[in-house]
């Protein structure tokens, strides 16, 4: 039974879909597993702020005690009274003892101790054991110390205690004591409370014995720490210092190379941090199982599916390698026939269509090759030849200008008018000179607006002195356009062509000529117009005829654009100087293309209007 090239193509990729899928499964199981690992951090986030909030809660009531406390009158008596009146110091200890402590730890019995000192130095002192646990107290020395926890606004402050083993796990809560008669601070109230008392509270964190919750005050220590710890405090530290800045925030810390997940958050109202570690190796411990799974399955799978796709490959690039050298062969010129293979399949079909095709081109290989490399050299050929009519038909037109040796004679015609201090001759003679150096540069197509008119003011120099006449050009080109491109030596034809045939009685007062220029998204367009006779339709007609025809000859363009009236000696004068109209044209075209050129636009008795239209340079 023949066995389909597209069947084992289909089969294999059943195979590759199979793996995809599985692929699919590892992949929604990494991206679950991330999703577990952000509700756990989820998880104890929300611990945190349940632990946070209960502790605020807690330490508030506090704060409502020392309240009541602050507003009693014995408490305020004691701070103004005489430190030396030892019968009111003894009084008003026994009142605030009795009536105000006592009754304090009956309502609060996690109070550790309460104390009262006045800025006299006097203290009342007070716990729910036993006084002689204070016997080696320092009124001045605690009254130092708690002064410089305690804002002086009479807000509360709350802080852990230094001193002795014994008070090292209690938290104070103190604040300012106002006078009875003066709203300024007397004196300090201290609560203390057992650490052990808020434990409950903080035990509720519990995560596992491999998690640690402890919380550490605004300057940096310790508070709460349980008493079996998986982070010594070396690591609390270090963890610390990394989590500072935001007031919730998690990262993942590497402590003795294991990674710990740290989360903690700030608590705004005591300045605290709640702080969380959990071993990240212990959140991913539940998947661990699964993980190792996925990976021995999807490690199987990927043998079989290199064997499988080894199999493929084989199978199908064996005789694509056959043509492949084939093909090689023929590159070299050598047309040889492949071995058959006896395959039944698409791939002994390609090659048997191989060996048709390698028959058919060796016999047709040479005619084609020989009439291509003769076609090729005919179009270069053809092409060089009209690059060169071009070029030379370009230089012939911009050579109808004097000889170049013209320039030099002119320099000394004019160094010999300044020795004679004649300036009309030495103003002609280098204005003639500018004209001469601008004409003969022939490697240059374009130059900008500016150039061009510098050039008609050198023409209108000479004009002015041969004709006698004080005229002026009108030149209204916008700024902006004056270093626009535009071909060489096109303006000054045209105002030459104006002189020439507008005023054949002479130039009036009332007649002109203007340059002018506008700019268009596609073109420039530069214009030069008058007021004089015009042209009548026939002649306007025969002379947009000769734009139009791009057979003419240039020379016969020249006679036709500046023929004048026979006798006038002023007018062969104009005329030698003049490259005439068509010839204007002719050179637009061939530096820009077809799509531009020279309109004309003449009413008999009004005047003629002449636009270059030019591509714009952006």
């Amino acid at each position: 039974m023949r066995r389909s090239l597209f069947g084992q193509i289909y089969m294999y990729f059943t195979v590759v879909i199979l793996l995809s899928i599985l692929g699919v499964g590892i992949v929604s199981y990494i991206q679950s597993s991330r999703a577990l690992d952000d509700q756990v951090e989820r998880y104890i986030s929300q611990l945190i702020r349940h632990s946070t909030s209960q502790t605020e809660s807690y330490l508030r009531r506090y704060e409502l005690a020392s309240d009541s406390l602050l507003s009693e009158d014995a408490v305020k008596q004691f701070m103004e009274m005489d430190p030396d009146d030892s019968y009111r110091f003894y009084e008003l200890t026994q009142t605030i003892q009795k009536n105000l402590f006592r009754k304090t730890f009956i309502a609060y019995p996690s109070v550790h101790s309460i104390t009262i000192i006045g800025d006299h130095g006097k203290a009342v002192i007070d716990d729910n054991q036993n006084w002689s646990t204070y016997t080696d107290f320092d009124p001045e020395r605690s009254l130092a110390y708690i002064t410089a926890k305690v804002p002086p606004d009479g807000k509360i402050a709350i802080f852990r205690n230094d001193g002795e083993q014994d008070r090292e796990k209690t938290i104070t809560i103190a604040r300012r004591i106002r006078g009875f008669a003066s709203y300024a601070p007397k004196g300090v109230l201290a609560m203390e409370i057992k650490t052990e008392q808020l434990a409950p509270l903080w035990d509720m964190a519990d995560l596992g014995p491999s998690a640690t919750f402890f919380i550490v005050d605004e300057s940096g220590r310790i508070v709460y720490e349980p008493a079996s710890s998986a982070l010594t405090e070396a690591d609390m530290i270090a963890a610390l210092s990394r989590l500072t800045g935001a007031t919730e925030r998690s990262e993942v810390i590497p402590l003795v190379g294991e990674p710990t997940l740290f989360v903690a958050r700030e608590s705004s109202y005591l300045k605290w941090k709640m702080i969380v570690s959990f071993p990240v190796d212990e959140l991913r411990r539940p998947v661990d199982s699964i993980r190792t799974t996925t990976w021995a399955v999807g490690l199987a799978t990927l043998l079989i599916a290199l064997l499988l796709a080894y199999r493929f490959g084989r199978t199908i690039t064996r005789p694509i390698r056959s043509v492949m050298e084939g093909m090689r062969e023929t590159e070299k010129g050598i047309w040889s026939r492949l071995e058959d293979q006896g395959r039944d399949d698409e791939l002994g079909g390609l090659i048997h269509r191989y060996n048709l095709m390698v028959s058919r081109l060796s016999e047709m290989i040479d005619y084609v090759y020989d009439a291509e490399l003769k076609q090729q050299k005919s179009e270069l050929e053809l092409q060089r030849s009209r690059f060169e009519r071009q070029q030379a038909e370009f230089q012939a037109l911009q050579l109808q200008i004097n000889p170049h040796f013209l320039y030099n004679t002119l320099e000394t015609i004019n160094c010999y008018a300044i020795v004679q201090d004649s300036d009309e001759i030495s103003e002609i003679v280098e204005a003639m000179a500018f004209m001469l150096r601008y004409s003969v540069q022939t490697h240059l197509e374009e130059i900008t607006l500016v150039n061009e008119l510098n050039h008609v003011r050198n023409y209108m120099v000479i004009m002015r002195h041969r004709l006698g006449n004080g005229f002026e050009l009108d030149v209204a080109v916008p700024p902006s356009l004056l270093l626009r491109h535009m071909v060489r030596l096109t303006l000054q034809p045209l105002v030459e062509n104006a002189l020439q045939h507008a005023f054949q009685g002479g130039m009036e007062p009332h007649h002109f000529i203007r340059i002018d220029a506008e700019e268009t998204e596609e073109e420039i367009r530069v214009i030069v117009e008058d007021n004089g006779v015009g042209m009548h339709a026939a002649k306007l007609a025969a002379l947009r005829a000769k734009l139009s025809d791009d057979a003419a000859e240039a020379e016969a363009a020249v006679a036709a654009s500046s023929a004048v009236p026979a006798g006038g000696a002023t007018r062969t004068i104009l005329r030698r100087g003049g490259i005439g109209v068509v010839n204007v044209h002719r050179r637009i075209r061939m530096v820009y293309g077809d799509g531009y050129g020279l309109a004309i636009e003449s009413e008999e008795g009004r005047g003629t209007r002449f636009t270059m239209r030019m591509p714009r340079r952006r």
